[in-house]
């Protein structure tokens, strides 16, 4: 999550542009990623859980909803000769055997026919938005996750700036030393959060795009199907 930021985690020690002395001057330091995370406190812990949820959500409904309109163009052109002849058993068997959003809708269709063709229409789009409801499902926890992960960081920030004035007031003096461990809490966690945020962000817009492209996919297949039977 943070793999980007590795190249700038390496920390020189010695003389510096603003002076510093170090007792080890031009010797190097590698602080790893783990290492870095670690500095972030417990409000890591939430944000690691919010990232993995918001991970598998994306990468979950990516998949159910590329499935949901696959094949329906093809699905469509199997079973219009069976609907033409009247086979309409075999029509059944082709959309059972397509275990997706358009194979209910088109079932759902055959299902109905010998039935006015309003009927019909108001059967499949029932199910239509049925189908629609069940690919939506996870949305509502992404973006709670979008919204919530930054809101972490930001609690990771006001932890930090606490943990550096607490350390100041216990030793009465300001160094390096003492505000090094707050600047890291605070720095990280606001990073980790806002990353987290902007990956849910912009894997619920992302899924709510390919859902509208498959809603289209599904109400032309829809209405083809309608003007079949209306021959």
């Amino acid at each position: 999550m943070l793999s980007f930021f590795y190249p700038l985690l390496q920390i020189t020690t010695g003389q510096s542009e603003l002076g510093i002395d170090s007792p080890e001057a031009g010797t190097t330091v590698d602080i790893t990623l783990i290492d870095l995370v670690m500095k972030g406190g417990i409000i890591m812990i939430p944000i690691f859980i919010l990232s993995f949820i918001a991970i598998y959500i994306i990468a979950e409904r990516v998949m159910a909803v590329r499935k949901a309109g696959r094949n329906a163009d093809s699905l469509l052109a199997a079973i219009t000769p069976s609907i033409k002849t009247g086979d309409i058993n075999t029509a059944r068997t082709l959309l059972n055997k397509e275990n997706s959003a358009i194979g209910a809708i088109l079932s759902k269709g055959v299902a109905k026919i010998g039935s006015p063709i309003k009927q019909i229409e108001n059967a499949m789009e029932a199910t239509g938005k049925l189908e629609i409801m069940k690919l939506e499902k996870g949305l509502a926890v992404l973006g709670i996750v979008a919204a919530i992960a930054p809101m972490l960081g930001f609690v990771g920030t006001i932890s930090g700036v606490i943990k550096i004035f607490y350390n100041i007031s216990l030793a009465d003096n300001i160094s390096i030393g003492l505000i090094a461990g707050g600047l890291y809490e605070k720095m990280v966690t606001s990073a980790a959060g806002l990353i987290v945020g902007i990956i849910a962000h912009t894997g619920y817009h992302y899924i709510n795009m390919l859902i509208e492209n498959q809603v289209l996919k599904l109400e032309t297949a829809s209405l083809e199907f309608t003007e079949l039977l209306s021959e």
